[in-house]
């Protein structure tokens, strides 16, 4: 099997136009990727590893590897629009049913952690699975080790006062509004690639996605966030569609860009990307825009919905296709040619 670097080398970096690295996790990432990867053919996933939950907390348990669900998903969403490209998106997303040792288990996970384990290397498995895919990206955690996700929490029905919740999927779901992070380890390193590919990136679109669960935690890696912070690329981020989730009770879109801010000061935006129908004061999020050195670009974002009055909570790849497609022609991303 191949070391990192030749798998690097030999499968990837993958085709043709503006290098972008997507960052973050779960949904909100595969619809990133999904739209990204019909605009440029040079993507590059960077994930969490702190999920534990179903059948990744499942396979991190058992082997002591990083969960690989998250970066499962983001494979799959930048398999290609053909038969195969459809079918294998479909492979990898696959569960098995039934109480078994198998059930709840997806395909693509349990190739992800053979592959690890024929490999000797993280980023050399995903670099071969990519190629067997045909992806039309790089996939790369953001660290080669798992990580756990501790939160403070206020507002948990539960509790008085200031909560400390331990784990990723129980963060995600606490129903009270999380005021700090903190991944362990501390000191992990950052995955080496995934710094090289914010540094040389022509652009980093952060988002969308679970707040405190699937963005942020990437800038508590102190290589990453110092690799956001420093690179050249224009960094956009896409606002979720609901505000106010299991999570972030009671914020406003604003109130994102204000916890960046005071959370990762060196940290600065060059575009915000929001859906006008999420966002009832613009001007608040214009001004919390401006502070973190971005300009906000209203465009419709979300998923044809149950009614009229009301927007789907999830992105639509077409629609964040044609928003990236829109800034490209506005000249703020270098358009494919």
């Amino acid at each position: 099997m191949p070391t990192s670097r030749q798998a690097a080398g030999h499968f990837g970096p993958f085709g043709h136009g503006p290098k972008v690295v997507a960052v973050g996790g779960g949904h909100g990432l595969s619809a990133s990727l999904s739209a990204l990867r019909r605009l440029t053919d040079n993507v590059t996933a960077v994930v969490g590893v702190a999920d534990d939950g179903g059948s990744s907390g499942r396979l991190r348990e058992e082997f002591a590897i990083p969960p690989p669900g998250d970066l499962r998903m983001a494979l799959a969403a930048l398999c290609g629009d053909d038969p195969v490209g459809r079918s294998w998106s479909r492979v990898l997303q696959h569960r098995f049913a039934g109480d078994g040792p198998l059930g709840g288990h997806a395909v693509g996970n349990l190739l992800i952690s053979a592959l690890w384990e024929e490999t000797g290397d993280i980023v050399a498995g995903l670099d071969f699975i990519s190629a067997l895919v045909e992806s039309r990206g790089r996939v790369l955690p953001s660290a080669q080790e798992p990580m756990e996700l501790f939160a403070d929490v206020v507002g948990l029905a539960d509790a008085d006062g200031i909560s400390r919740v331990r784990g990723q999927a129980n963060v995600a779901r606490c129903g009270g509004t999380v005021v700090d992070i903190q991944l362990v380890p501390e000191d992990a390193r950052a995955c080496p690639e995934a710094e090289d590919a914010i540094a040389e990136a022509d652009h980093v679109v952060l988002g969308p996605g679970s707040w405190f669960t699937s963005v942020l935690p990437h800038f508590e890696i102190s290589g990453l966030r110092a690799a956001l912070a420093a690179t050249a690329a224009s960094r956009i981020l896409v606002l979720n569609l609901e505000s106010s989730t299991a999570e972030t009770a009671g914020y406003r879109p604003h109130t994102h860009l204000e916890v960046l801010r005071e959370r990762y000061p060196e940290v600065r935006l060059e575009i915000v990307l929001a859906d006008p129908r999420s966002v009832a004061d613009h001007a608040a999020l214009d001004a919390a825009a401006a502070v973190v050195g971005a300009e906000v670009h209203y465009e419709r974002l979300a998923a044809p919905a149950v009614s009229e009055t009301l927007p789907s909570a999830a992105h639509s790849p077409d629609l964040l296709a044609a928003a990236f497609g829109t800034l490209m022609e506005r000249g703020r991303i270098s358009a494919w040619r």
